[in-house]
């Protein structure tokens, strides 16, 4: 590690002057278990190593709705450009200190993204078909992959109250204002910049997921020590730099 590990701030660390990319980010929501490092480790690209809070990582499974993808400063692409995902990443920071997520897998729901991120960024995005389905405060998430490979997941939660404070765990697994991701033999970082989290505390009703175990991961055996829901923010990323 060359640099100080920058705090973690529910405030954008790196504004983005020349967005790369726009898009928004609705109907979040955030299941993590704890992970030990050492795990972790082996799936992270070069350069980086887990992001810990007291000794520990966290794997996380996040379901939401993309909203207007576009290209630089927009506007979002119709149709292709709004689509339900579902990930599953990790926390890393790398050797300048920059904190941000690793993606395990991301699954969506339009197959033309889904070829562009592979071939930009060899993001590990999966083409699927998903639903979201919202009844009052319940919020329904179902995904079923269909390129490559296959893999399930469902799961329902309740919605509620909204965060007036966030605990050190909550910023931690949702304040985090960029990506690291391998590509063409170097490992690169994407800055985003968003408004800090509308947060509000979930319940998990059900869970079943085949994502985790697919992405590499153990399947849990424990309840996930943090759920939160977000109705979502704006988001703008900026071009991709080497670590």
């Amino acid at each position: 590690m060359t640099g100080r590990i920058e705090d973690v701030t529910p405030e954008t660390v790196r504004p983005v002057r020349r967005p790369w990319l726009v898009q928004s980010w609705r109907d979040l929501t955030f299941v993590h278990w704890p992970a030990d490092p050492a795990t972790v480790a082996p799936l992270l690209p070069p350069g980086t190593t887990p992001d810990t809070l007291d000794g520990v990582t966290y794997v996380g499974l996040v379901a939401f709705r993309m909203v207007g993808l576009g290209l630089l400063r927009g506007p979002g692409i119709p149709y292709l450009g709004t689509f339900c995902e579902t990930n599953v990443r990790l926390y890393s920071v790398d050797d300048t200190g920059r904190r941000a997520v690793v993606f395990r897998s991301l699954d969506a729901a339009r197959l033309l993204p889904v070829l562009t991120a592979l071939a930009t960024l060899r993001l590990p995005y999966k083409w699927a078909s998903m639903w979201l389905r919202r009844e009052g405060d319940l919020m329904t998430y179902t995904s079923r992959r269909r390129w490559p490979g296959h893999a399930e997941s469902a799961m329902t939660v309740r919605v509620g109250e909204p965060v007036a404070d966030p605990t050190p765990l909550e910023h931690f697994v949702t304040a985090r204002w960029g990506l690291h991701t391998r590509a063409f033999g170097r490992t690169l970082h994407l800055s985003n910049e968003h408004p800090r989290w509308p947060l509000h505390r979930a319940t998990l009703l059900s869970l079943s997921d085949e994502l985790l175990p697919a992405a590499g991961l153990a399947k849990p055996t424990e309840a996930p020590v943090s759920v939160l829901y977000s109705p979502g923010v704006p988001v703008r990323f900026g071009g991709p730099s080497a670590v």
